[in-house]
């Protein structure tokens, strides 16, 4: 279930309201079955609904837990025999629909019955700073003028949060450093094919901002679609570098200015980015990795190696393949003296 500080949710849906929005054709299911949630197939269980709408995805449908699951008609024989099938020809956006239904994001209480801000001592807000209900800030923390932090972000002990940042479904741990105009907690890239167009897919995790950690200035960090996006412990983002949804980061990591991680990159304690380096997504970079700077990894990168290049690989024979390059496109035109 959605975080409740951050997502208000509805008292659930039966199967037959689930069929009456999305068109979706039930298989041998009751209708009376009453949905709660939205979950992946991994984290379903009985009181949730899922969705299949890549084959690569069939051993986690296979074993899930979930009461119902949306897919395709060409897939409706992958589910389990428990699981009620809900077919349809655009099985992740009618998900979308239902999440939008059972998960509303959190918004200001108007009615006088919102939850105060929690100041510890010592903290200081520079003018123009707007605290969302249920705000919680430990003692010493600082926030600059005109930041904006949302409904129920808890940010730790001595925290330095620098001018017009905006932090929303996100947990700050102790001593963490936060540059000017920086966005976290902002949806991540979700977008799921519809009858109508593409749709936006809610994005439903948070953010953890583990101790020490430092983000510099004009970043974003994506909150989780499901699971969370995770800065690890001590961890230094630098200027405008941008985070996708469902990221885990170890402990120490170092991106540097302009590095582009996409959704759900998992990258080893103590590896480091050079600037301008990407990461496309589901990609692991193992523990100690260095990744050069303008890289595109497309590919796992093992811990403790040192890749470059586009697409990235090991370094050495990076080096390798860019001398006989240069040494092929030389002889091409007569030397380099021609």
């Amino acid at each position: 279930m959605p975080d409740a500080r951050f997502f208000e949710s509805a008292p659930g849906l039966s199967l037959a309201d689930i069929i009456e929005v999305t068109g979706a054709v039930l298989v041998d299911g009751n209708p009376g079955l009453k949905i709660e949630t939205v979950a992946p197939l991994i984290h379903a269980d009985e009181r949730s609904v899922a969705f299949l709408a890549d084959p690569k995805y069939r051993s986690a449908h296979a074993a899930t837990r979930a009461g119902a699951v949306f897919l395709t008609e060409r897939h409706a024989d992958l589910a389990p025999a428990e699981c009620v099938r809900l077919v349809t020809p655009a099985p992740q956006a009618a998900w979308a629909d239902i999440a939008r239904r059972l998960h509303a994001v959190r918004q200001a209480d108007h009615r006088g019955e919102a939850r105060p801000a929690q100041l510890e001592d010592g903290v200081a807000t520079g003018p123009g700073v707007v605290l969302g209900q249920g705000v919680s800030i430990g003692a010493g923390s600082r926030i600059g003028a005109n930041t904006v932090i949302g409904p129920g972000v808890q940010i730790g002990r001595d925290c330095e949060i620098g001018a017009n940042v905006s932090l929303g479904f996100c947990l700050i741990g102790d001593r963490v450093r936060i540059g000017a105009s920086t966005v976290i907690g902002e949806a991540g890239f979700g977008v799921a094919g519809g009858a109508s167009g593409l749709v936006d897919v809610p994005q439903l995790g948070r953010v953890i901002l583990q101790d020490d950690v430092s983000v510099g200035a004009n970043s974003c960090i994506d909150r989780g679609a499901w699971d969370d996006t995770v800065i690890g412990e001590g961890s230094k983002i630098d200027n405008l570098v941008q985070v996708g949804h469902n990221c885990r980061l170890g402990r120490h990591v170092i991106l540097a200015g302009h590095t582009g991680l996409s959704g759900s990159v998992t990258i080893g304690d103590g590896a480091q980015l050079g600037g301008r380096a990407g990461v496309t997504d589901h990609v692991a970079i193992g523990k100690g990795a260095r990744i050069a700077a303008a890289s595109m990894v497309i590919n796992d990168v093992p811990a403790g190696e040192v890749w470059g290049g586009q697409p990235a690989r090991p370094m050495r024979r990076f080096l390798r393949e860019t001398v006989w390059l240069a040494k092929q496109a030389s002889r091409r035109q007569g030397g380099p003296d021609e």
